[in-house]
């Protein structure tokens, strides 16, 4: 059908965007690849380098799959794993809104649905996936997705370890 189509393409494009942003903004926006690193570092994630390059290559390459239609389950988990890694490790303890102070996780909830919608709903005839004859969507496709949630909190428990703040000592 052509409007299953039209969304999915929408979707692919909305998603491929923004992660190609979000990884091109790791790599030459502001702090550049150490800025980011510095950044991994200082909310917990170890090593930085090695962290901000591996987010960075993850969201360009899954940006540009996406983008293309090819390996769309692939590529979704692979957003949904990136995102649950930032959600967890930055947003989620700033509460729902992404204007409250150190941002809240309205957004990259979004992008994890958004990405989980994809990988149920498959790519479309108007991908490279549908060209090649690769059919991964349905349940299927969103438990694969769902593969990379997962696969962000393994990497959050063998990698993150946040500050923990002093304990509070009771006044005299």
């Amino acid at each position: 059908m052509i409007e299953t189509d039209l969304a999915a393409a929408l979707l692919r494009l909305t998603l491929g965007v923004t992660m190609v942003a979000h990884g091109w903004n790791h790599a030459f926006g502001g702090g550049r690849l150490s800025g980011t690193a510095r950044w991994f570092e200082s909310i917990g994630i170890r090593p930085g380098r090695v962290h901000a390059l591996l987010a960075t290559v993850t969201e360009l390459g899954a940006g540009v799959l996406l983008l293309a239609g090819l390996l769309n389950a692939l590529a979704t988990a692979a957003v949904v794993g990136t995102m649950v890694v930032a959600l967890v490790a930055n947003h989620l303890r700033n509460g729902f809104f992404i204007f409250r102070p150190g941002e809240g996780y309205e957004y990259v909830l979004m992008i994890i649905l958004a990405a989980c919608a994809l990988a149920a709903l498959g790519p479309g005839r108007w991908s490279v996936d549908h060209l090649v004859g690769l059919a991964l969507d349905g349940p299927w496709g969103l438990l694969v997705a769902a593969g990379g949630g997962v696969g962000g909190l393994l990497l959050l428990a063998a990698c993150w370890r946040p500050s923990r703040a002093p304990a509070e000592t009771p006044s005299s």
